[in-house]
């Protein structure tokens, strides 16, 4: 059975935008001011450093928050972890879903139609989440793209919806904009709140644009 999972406020971890403070410090306060689901990711960490990273965050979560790793599909068996996010680039999601078993969640990236259409022929069952963007440009990914916008995420998020996918808009969300986003059941924010000087504050003020 997979595990609860509430995407409204999906906090994707950033080592760099976190210091000097500890991604799990970070993460402590996130959640505290209303983070629902976190992912840990940092490209630029070795697997044993990953799988420790992962160890430590995931100490400090309370039940009901669920954890994802990013793309590191042995990482995230090793260390517990709720579920795994891939991109369209990595381990194929059918695969991947094999590996980790019935039990754990299964995040994939759709930035386009195209390949959106890639995860809705997935068989039933396999993909638990899209991850649709970026909305905007985003420092925190340079490669990822120009931005959808509002208006081209609420239309790749009804597709998903429509198929029983859940979705999350990722890709320059702030609690500036975070209002403009809909059609999705959550939003994922990476540097509004690791680049804060308060994570909290800055979960509590996303939050209460969602609400």
């Amino acid at each position: 059975m997979r595990p609860a999972f509430d995407p409204t406020l999906y906090l994707v971890t950033d080592t760099a935008l976190s210091g000097p403070r500890t991604v799990p410090d970070v993460v402590r306060a996130a959640v505290a001011g209303g983070v629902t689901a976190v992912q840990v990711r940092d490209k630029h960490a070795s697997r044993r450093e990953l799988y420790e990273l992962t160890l430590a965050v995931r100490a400090v979560l309370p039940p009901g928050v669920a954890l994802f790793v990013n793309d590191a599909v042995d990482v995230a068996l090793l260390a517990g972890a709720d579920g795994v996010h891939v991109g369209q680039d990595d381990l194929p999601p059918a695969e991947v879903r094999a590996l980790i078993g019935p039990d754990r969640l299964l995040g994939l990236s759709a930035g386009t139609p195209e390949e959106m259409a890639v995860a809705l022929a997935l068989p039933p069952g396999t993909v638990d989440v899209v991850g649709i963007g970026p909305v905007w440009a985003t420092p925190t990914k340079p490669d990822a793209g120009t931005g959808l916008g509002p208006a081209g995420t609420a239309a790749l998020a009804e597709q998903a919806r429509a198929a029983g996918l859940r979705s999350v808009a990722i890709g320059g969300i702030s609690a500036g904009n975070a209002g403009a986003v809909t059609g999705v059941d959550g939003v994922c924010v990476v540097s509004a709140i690791c680049a804060a000087a308060d994570a909290g504050a800055a979960a509590r003020e996303i939050r209460s644009v969602l609400a």
